[in-house]
């Protein structure tokens, strides 16, 4: 359009007398780069603002400290335009980041994750989508004139370049830019193994595109022969790909089928498969190399033909055939080109596993392929000015940079000390102050994405709890919040510990045993820990009085043999009113009995008898252990007994579990049911671990229907999901 040559040719003449003394650090001139970079971006018939940004991208790059940055924006802006101003500026702050990870440390940006986080750093960056297309023009340029001046190329640019900046443009699906960029980069990487494969592709690249031109004419005749509607396209393989695929796959050159690869999109399946049968009729499949994924999708919902054949001199190649929703769905769906070639189909990154934020992410670069798409589309088929479309991006996180170059990705609205508690939780907690960019800034300042952090921390100390007030701002990650609260959560149990162990210890004064192992005690009062003894009774959870009934030494007994436990019987007959006797011997009648503690038995549990040295009989619970164990040893001392019929007031004392989402008020909301079932509670011992609170209620009953009745109604208690007999 004459307005557009009209605005670039102004803008050419305004930067020709600026830049064309001046050479970039390989020795280019900026005048040169900035042409060469605007007709990269005029073949992919970006629009003439973007041009024109890149002929400008050189003029005086901002300084903070000169104020520079403002009067030149000024400049731009006066001169073409606010729009033409913003992609000039965009495009410092990207040549800003490249700059940051060429100086980075060896190792800051050597792991996958990393380089996956620069390019994510740098979509963010980039609020305009044509910000990142002179990026990528910039680069390919400068590999252009090394190659052709057959310059030595910087080992880190090369390599910047293929980490970096091809995979970008194959995510955005700008071909044409990947494949040349790859080539150049991997011409520099490894110029001996580019030659090698150069020498096996047996062709000059002119050779095989002709071939590619000549096969497409007749693929598309002759489908058109037969009334199916199709678009032909193709493109040999370049030699990166040639060499990618030669060590990924561990494959000889001889053993690669897709040298040359071809597409044909129909309109619907029938064609497809119509479309497979007429490039079977006029070139020899390959065996063991067609692949029908329409039939069988990948996992990933992939859908396509795949078929290898030969021509008349022997030469295969690869033709893809699908319909156009199959190919738009493998080009922005799951199945895209980017990830099943970068990240391999391992498992773990498919789209239904993604996080939010990378699904968000791969929402975002498929809309920018599709954008790209119309942009290319908008130019091809008119010269008439066309209906501006949408091309911010929004975003929901930012990335920053550590002092080292390390990208850490943070939520949007994140703070310096979001940043400092991403790092290491340490890190956090004696975080005091925050340089961004070199300035002091305050700890509640935003960061914005392309920034660096640096953080200023004490030697000793903690958080502050403003940090915890929302509406300070100090805090945006619900990750940094809660390393926070688990700080002050150690600080509060540490006292409470402190605390508690200063009760037990003075009850063991009282008690005069100051000598006693705790961790024993804590183990005997049913603790894991004296640790967790010492919380419980700082929170008023377990009674000391437990601890004299534990360590109150069990008056002797004489040691009773058979016989003397016999002659008790006869004076126990005689004794009918003393109301206390529940279990019978079978064969004896009344003798000296005990309710084992181990298991504790009530009627009508099934019963054993067991004769002690000196304790009468110890009534267990048939399937106790601790009885089999016993009898196992001493079967001559098992003993048959019964329940009585028992006296009026007779009752058992059983222990209760009882498991439950700790709450306030839970201790007295149980307690509520054992008094409105009249049941008396001789011992309580609770404990609490990750919210979790397990408590052990030892229980008078008079039988088992109050066991029942009182399971039933303490499961029926808010937070309770366990309740059962021990």
């Amino acid at each position: 359009m004459p307005a557009d040559e009209s605005l670039l040719q102004r803008a050419l003449d305004w930067v020709t007398p600026l830049l064309s003394e001046q050479v970039t650090g390989g020795g280019e001139t900026l005048l040169a780069h900035a042409l060469g970079s605007a007709q990269i971006l005029a073949a992919m018939q970006a629009d003439a603002a973007t041009r024109v940004a890149a002929l400008l991208m050189f003029i005086a790059e901002p300084t903070e400290a000169t104020g520079v940055k403002a009067r030149v924006s000024n400049t731009v802006a006066d001169r073409f335009g606010a729009e033409i101003a913003q992609l000039v500026q965009g495009t410092h702050s990207l040549s800003r980041l490249g700059s940051l990870a060429s100086g980075a440390s060896a190792g800051a940006l050597d792991s996958t994750d990393q380089k996956e986080m620069l390019r994510k750093m740098l979509l963010a960056m980039a609020a305009d989508l044509r910000i990142v297309l002179i990026r990528l023009a910039s680069r390919l340029q400068t590999l252009r004139w090394l190659a052709a001046e057959k310059r030595p190329c910087d080992p880190m640019l090369a390599r910047e370049t293929l980490d970096l900046y091809t995979p970008l443009a194959n995510r955005l699906g700008i071909w044409q830019i990947k494949w040349e960029m790859e080539d150049l980069a991997f011409r520099f990487t490894d110029p001996q193994r580019y030659k090698d494969i150069a020498k096996l592709l047996e062709e000059k690249r002119i050779e095989r595109e002709e071939f590619i031109t000549q096969t497409i004419e007749q693929l598309a005749q002759g489908l058109a022969a037969r009334g199916v509607v199709s678009e032909v396209s193709g493109r040999p393989k370049h030699i990166y790909s040639i060499h990618n695929k030669m060590r990924t796959k561990q494959l000889a050159f001889s053993e690669l089928y897709d040298v040359r690869a071809l597409r044909i999109i129909v309109q619907d399946e029938r064609e497809c498969y119509a479309a497979l049968g007429f490039v079977h009729e006029q070139w020899e499949p390959v065996s063991d190399e067609f692949d029908d994924y329409i039939s069988r999708p990948k996992p990933n919902g992939y859908k396509s033909l795949h078929t290898v054949v030969t021509d008349a001199a022997g030469r295969p190649f690869e033709v893809q055939i699908r319909t156009r929703a199959m190919h738009e769905f493998a080009e922005f769906g799951m199945a895209a080109h980017w990830r099943y070639k970068e990240v391999g189909g391992r498992t773990g990154h498919s789209a239904t596993g993604q996080a939010p934020a990378v699904a968000e992410y791969d929402r975002q670069l498929a809309w920018m392929r599709q954008l790209l798409a119309w942009n290319t589309e908008a130019g091809a088929q008119s010269d008439e000015p066309q209906p501006s479309k949408p091309r911010r991006v929004t975003q929901d996180r930012i990335y920053v940079l550590s002092p080292q170059a390390r990208v850490i990705e943070l939520p949007i609205g994140a703070t310096p000390v979001d940043f400092a508690y991403h790092l290491h939780s340490d890190l956090g907690h004696r975080c005091r102050g925050a340089r961004v960019d070199g300035q002091m800034v305050p700890l509640s300042t935003q960061l914005q994405t392309g920034q660096t952090v640096d953080i200023v921390t004490t030697k000793s100390g903690g958080p502050s709890r403003d940090w915890l007030n929302p509406q300070l701002g100090f805090l945006a990650s619900p990750r940094a919040r809660a390393k926070v609260r688990a700080w002050f959560n150690a600080i509060e149990l540490a006292q409470r510990t402190t605390q508690g162990q200063a009760l037990v210890e003075k009850e063991l004064q009282r008690l005069g045993k100051t000598a006693i192992n705790l961790e024993h005690l804590a183990q005997q009062l049913g603790f894991a820990r004296a640790d967790d003894l010492y919380v419980a009774a700082a929170k008023e959870e377990f009674s000391l009085r437990q601890i004299d009934a534990v360590l109150q030494p069990a008056a002797p007994e004489p040691d009773l043999s058979v016989e003397d436990l016999m002659a008790q019987a006869l004076r126990a007959e005689s004794n009918s009113t003393s109301g206390k006797g529940s279990v019978l011997v079978v064969g004896v009648g009344s003798l000296l009995t005990q309710l084992a503690r181990c298991c504790r038995p009530a009627p009508p549990d099934a019963i054993q008898g067991f004769v002690t040295r000196g304790r009468g009989v110890s009534i267990h619970r048939s399937a106790c252990s601790t009885f089999a164990d016993l009898s196992k040893h001493q079967p001559e001392r098992v003993i048959e007994v019964a329940w009585s019929a028992g006296t009026p007031g007779s009752v058992y004392p059983v222990e209760v579990i009882i498991q439950a989402q700790d709450r306030s008020g839970l201790l007295r909301d149980l307690s509520e049911v054992f008094a409105r079932l009249r049941l008396n509670v001789i011992a309580v011992n609770t404990q609490t671990k990750a919210s979790i609170a397990y408590m052990a209620f030892t229980v008078e009953i008079r039988g088992g229907n109050d066991l029942q009745y009182a399971l039933s109604a303490l499961g029926e208690v808010s937070g309770v999901f366990l309740a059962r007999r021990r």
